[in-house]
């Protein structure tokens, strides 16, 4: 498939729709999305046109009719549908976040212990987390990696949390005998 440039207006509503997607497994109304990404339900009606005519959304007709991404959608978004992710919880101030799943994480500026910093790809929406929240990722599967860190900043686009991580430990394997 031959990659598409989307603006970053069909950029939000197309990560937004399958955000709402992935939540309610179920065609997403234009004013859910509209609401979502905070424009006017008619604005999102024009975009979706134009999203359809890139066949990235489909539109279901009838009263529960709506939005739904196709698989384009996900590749032009380069969000990988996983069937069965391993689930990386995420916590905000303490609570463990419901239906937000890491993703990905790249640690930026190694080399730099007193800049390090985590940019945590988020499944589902990043709107209510804000700066200087506190943010625990975590336990990763494999290597059970935990990070606890402070919000430096988010990209509500991408759902990337920039963390600035306070504390970062993996539990020590007891050496076999």
């Amino acid at each position: 498939m031959s990659s598409i440039e989307l603006t970053s207006s069909q950029k939000t509503i197309l990560t937004a729709l399958i955000n709402l997607y992935g939540r309610e497994e179920d065609a997403v109304k234009g004013e859910a999305i509209a609401e979502e990404v905070d424009r006017n339900p008619g604005t999102i009606r024009n975009q979706m046109q134009s999203l359809k005519a890139l066949q990235l959304v489909e539109g279901v007709p009838g009263p529960k009719g709506g939005y739904k991404p196709t698989s384009n959608a996900y590749e032009a978004l380069d969000v990988q549908r996983m069937e069965d992710p391993a689930n990386v919880p995420l916590s905000h101030d303490g609570e463990p976040v419901d239906g937000a799943n890491v993703d990905g994480i790249d640690l930026s500026s190694v080399h730099h212990p007193e800049l390090c910093r985590a940019e945590i790809h988020v499944q589902g929406s990043v709107k209510k987390f804000s700066e200087g929240d506190t943010v625990t990722v975590g336990p990763t599967p494999l290597s059970k990696l935990l990070i606890e860190g402070t919000i430096d900043g988010k990209d509500e686009t991408a759902n990337v949390l920039i963390l600035r991580i306070v504390d970062m430990r993996a539990p020590v394997e007891e050496p076999a005998h």
